[in-house]
């Protein structure tokens, strides 16, 4: 089941915190425990310790499998790390990293189809099903109080959870359909604009490159404007025509995304080009124009999905434009379940 995106919670459904995860099914029949991505994908044999936490059961399970860090904040860089074709790897990163799955809904439970029941009958069903689980297995928060669910937007911003899901009280599981609804609040920021690529031979822009300066003054590429409209894409490219410069002495000479990431290159994420490995597909301008920008959420340094041009920002100096805008508190959202 799927979900639609809002941008504020309304009154009368049941809330749960968005975790910042791999969204799985498990299907777990006595010791035959398989974990199923959304795309299908066996997951089971990267997380041994939530094969064993969820083994001993009857049931198929909808949840997220997340690594929470030392600071109590969920690392998505080594949840990613976990996918490790080595089985002596996956046997270190178990005892380094270990995961918990997050189960938040229950599709069946012994020989008992649950899909067309109310959540709430589910959930009080989920509740007794994870109950006294390992610390690989937990349940997650839910709450009726819309004021509670708005101060997890806000509390937890930063730390993994990455908005709220409100979920019909009534409503059965309704697979492939987009029957919840999830809640972001959006997150803006003012990047400078150091280059663009355009649609094969054709007039028009296909993305934007987007910088941010560093401490040191350093422009970092952080990111890609990709959601364009057809005539937008048009008049970027006979403005952006001007602004066109030479690659030598443009901050990326020398490349850009240079930093190994244990994300590696995720669709829409900041790219990497190296001079002396790949053909430039990028044309650079110069880093004087800033656009703010609204994005989801942050790895590190960049940007992990297409940021969303907002509006073009002319009084704006690109020197100014600096991570200091980024910078966050990562709470520790294993707050989320005290009692």
């Amino acid at each position: 089941m799927l979900a639609k995106l809002e941008r504020s919670l309304r009154p009368g459904f049941v809330y749960e915190p968005k975790w910042d995860g791999f969204r799985a099914l498990a299907f777990v029949d006595g010791a035959d425990v398989d974990l199923r991505s959304r795309n299908d994908k066996q997951l089971a044999r990267y997380f041994p310790e939530l094969a064993q936490a969820l083994a001993g059961r009857r049931v198929v399970l909808d949840g997220e499998i997340v690594v929470v860090g030392e600071s109590g904040a969920l690392d998505f860089a080594s949840l990613m790390s976990r996918l490790h074709p080595s089985k002596s790897r996956v046997e270190k990163l178990r005892g380094e990293t270990p995961a918990v799955f997050i189960a938040f809904d229950v599709l069946a439970q012994d020989d008992e189809d649950l899909r067309a029941l109310p959540f709430s009958e589910r959930r009080r069903r989920l509740e007794r099903i994870v109950a006294n689980a390992s610390p690989h297995l937990a349940l997650t928060p839910a709450t009726r109080d819309l004021e509670r669910a708005r101060g997890w937007l806000g509390q937890f911003h930063g730390g993994g959870i990455d908005g709220v899901v409100a979920k019909d009280p009534e409503g059965p599981y309704s697979a492939g359909k987009r029957a919840m609804i999830k809640v972001k609040e959006a997150r803006t920021c003012d990047c400078v604009v150091a280059g663009f690529r355009v649609i094969g031979e054709e007039p028009r822009v296909s993305s934007l490159l987007l910088g941010l300066h560093d401490a040191s003054g350093r422009l970092v590429h952080v990111g890609v404007v990709s959601q364009l409209a057809d005539d937008t894409r048009r008049a970027l490219l006979a403005t952006l025509a001007k602004e066109v410069v030479r690659l030598e002495g443009h901050p990326w000479e020398h490349g850009f995304g240079l930093e190994k990431s244990p994300l590696g290159r995720l669709k829409g994420a900041a790219g990497r080009w190296i001079p002396e490995e790949m053909v430039r597909d990028w044309i650079p301008v110069r880093p004087e124009r800033v656009c703010e920008v609204s994005y989801d959420t942050l790895d590190g340094t960049r940007f992990r999905y297409p940021a969303r041009l907002v509006r073009f920002r002319p009084d704006r100096d690109a020197r100014s434009c600096g991570f200091d805008q980024l910078e966050e508190a990562a709470p520790d959202v294993r707050t989320l379940f005290a009692p």
